[in-house]
């Protein structure tokens, strides 16, 4: 062996023990309140796949999507198709598509009955709020009364939030917040959304 294979071997023992002491060292097991958030692409494509992670575990999870609902996306229907899991579009277009805010404050409010109600039924692991954070940026929903909805969950329920713009005051509840930020886009070069990549 030569001598830089030693010293690398000898790094990565001790970068093991750390990493191991680390993990040993986490005891808490508890639901989590995670936010993706930001300008950059990417928010929901994480969360279905938390869902499908969860789902995989075979867990029930549970999908709500706010302001989404006339588009179709790739996705939907084979989630849709997955056993364990119960998925709701429930709005009717992005803000500039519908230009009627009472439509889209009563459509928010329907989607966030069903979020309450599907986070009350028993053995569901993970509970996916797409774009609420849209909804709250419009003031479609009381920031406090979701905030609370969302911290009084079951102990064992996991909840991911996505949108652009997600209030601080979320970000301070949430367990997990990401944060999408974007470096480069293939908009700005004159690429049009794309099956498969935007939808």
């Amino acid at each position: 062996m030569t001598e830089d294979a030693d010293r690398h071997r000898d790094k990565m023992a001790k970068r093991k023990a750390v990493q191991d002491a680390e993990v040993a060292s986490k005891t808490v097991e508890k639901g989590l309140l995670m936010v993706h958030t930001g300008a950059g692409k990417g928010k929901s494509t994480a969360a279905f796949g938390l869902a499908l992670r969860m789902l995989g575990r075979g867990r029930r999870v549970g999908v709500v999507q706010f302001i989404k609902g006339a588009w179709s996306t790739g996705e939907r229907p084979l989630l849709e198709a997955m056993p364990g899991l119960e998925w709701h579009s429930m709005g009717e277009g992005f803000t500039w598509e519908t230009q009627d805010r009472e439509r889209d404050v009563a459509a928010c409010r329907r989607a966030w009955d069903k979020a309450m109600a599907l986070k009350a039924e028993d053995g569901l692991g993970m509970l996916v709020l797409d774009e609420l954070c849209i909804a709250l940026r419009y003031h479609y929903l009381p920031l406090p009364e979701v905030i609370d909805g969302l911290m009084d969950r079951p102990p064992m329920l996991h909840v991911v939030v996505t949108g652009r713009n997600a209030p601080p005051a979320l970000m301070e509840a949430a367990d997990l917040v990401t944060e999408m930020l974007p470096r480069k886009h293939h908009f700005a070069a004159g690429v049009k959304a794309q099956e498969g990549i935007e939808f």
